[in-house]
């Protein structure tokens, strides 16, 4: 979940100062650094590497895919000593240090993935640990060690703590778990966006709703991770619950009816990015439709993901393997088949864009893989508005620069 537009190249413009965003002309440049031949995605891993792999991995498993042996190992090859993972490390022969730009995220979706995939419980116990270590005293965390907690940083390591056994409301720091950090970035009852989870508070302490951060907050204090099934439906999903203290069943119900509340009318969550008025942002529908089918919304979900079938192969090509993991993540909570999404298969194309896995579901060896034509184009590159904007935000946001998120608006 939680796959986000992108350009590293915005958070770096936006660390010396400048707001403008600095998108490359060319929406599919040429990697700066060598890819990996195990590596899901063509485009430049350095911001997204362990992500874009981490997700497109659990993907696979989720729709009985064995992924390449050489994918699985390119990702715990890239694990720290302290078990901590970077985004991307060029020269795993060489120690992490200080200097390395370890985070939550990255090693939250590394550890699902690896968890689903069974077999390394000692990669995942280091990196359940190294994430205990840098809990912050609110009980959650935020993207780089010691930020501030955030709704998304959050989210995702609960899934982590899930995919591995743990209880998240047992998992504490100071008195607080990760329940007690959500549940502070949940709009109560009362207010206008009564509901929806905030990002983090702004520079005044409010509460800014957040599409983003409310399909994660959602899924978060569920307990739930990246991949989750639909959860019961509610007997009354029209007026907000717990008041001004909800309990963390009440505010994954507010917040689910926020979201539906949002995609009301247009059926997909609008982007923020600047210059994109009233256009869609693909992936936080889709991730809209995990947090509604987690909520028991699932019905809502699936008409959400009848808009996402007539819409997403533009911006899915664009955007590489972590685009087709989100909508296999859509697929599989709403009950919808992946192998058929608005007449294509979202398998096929997930495979395409890196190493032919093992086997397939139904016998089918990994030549599957091999590259589709037309609408099934293999992805050439994460574009701009792939997943690095996730990765972009988060780094500003963990080293105290948070005005990218402020032109989030109210019920977006």
């Amino acid at each position: 979940m939680y796959v986000r537009r992108s350009a590293a190249v915005l958070a770096a413009v936006t660390v010396i100062g400048t707001v403008t965003p600095a998108f490359a002309a060319d929406p599919t440049p040429s990697p700066s650094v060598a890819v990996p031949s195990g590596l899901y995605g063509k485009a430049d891993p350095t911001y997204d590497g362990v992500w874009r792999q981490s997700l497109a991995l659990l993907a696979q498993d989720t729709v009985d895919v064995q992924p390449a042996t050489e994918a699985v190992d390119w990702l715990t090859g890239q694990q720290c000593a302290d078990g901590a993972f970077a985004p991307f490390r060029a020269d795993v022969s060489k120690a992490c240090d200080a200097k390395t730009p370890v985070d939550t995220n990255n090693t939250a979706a590394a550890v699902q993935a690896l968890a689903a995939l069974g077999g390394h419980g000692a990669a995942t116990g280091k990196a359940v640990d190294w994430l205990k270590s840098v809990q912050n005293a609110d009980g959650g965390w935020g993207y780089l060690p010691g930020g501030a907690s955030d709704a998304n940083s959050t989210s995702v390591v609960v899934g982590a703590l899930a995919a591995v056994g743990e209880k998240p409301a047992d998992v504490r720091k100071g008195g607080k778990s990760p329940y007690d950090a959500l549940l502070a970035l949940a709009l109560p009852c009362g207010d206008e966006d009564a509901g929806a989870f905030a990002f983090q508070p702004d520079k005044k302490g409010v509460l800014v709703a957040n599409a983003d951060a409310t399909a994660a907050g959602v899924v978060g204090v569920l307990g739930k991770g990246l991949v989750t099934g639909a959860g019961k439906e509610p007997a009354d999903a029209q007026k907000c619950l717990g008041g001004k203290n909800p309990t963390p069943a009440d505010a994954a119900l507010n917040g689910a009816v926020h979201l539906a509340r949002d995609l009301s009318g247009t059926g997909y969550l609008k982007s923020v990015m600047p210059g994109a008025k009233d256009q869609p942002d693909y992936g936080n529908t889709a991730d809209a439709v995990v947090a509604l089918s987690a909520a028991g919304l699932t019905q809502r979900g699936r008409e959400v993901v009848v808009w996402l079938e007539q819409h997403y192969a533009a911006w899915a090509e664009q955007s590489g393997p972590a685009a087709y993991a989100q909508l296999i993540f859509a697929a599989h909570a709403s009950g919808t088949d992946p192998r058929d999404f608005g007449g294509t298969d979202l398998v096929k194309q997930l495979n395409a864009t890196g190493p032919a896995p093992r086997a397939v579901a139904g016998g089918a060896s990994g030549t599957a893989s091999a590259a589709p034509s037309g609408e099934e184009k293999e992805d050439d590159g994460d574009s701009p508005f792939g997943v690095w904007w996730y990765v972009g935000v988060f780094l500003v946001v963990g080293v105290g620069i948070g005005f990218l998120l402020s032109g989030r608006n109210k019920g977006k």
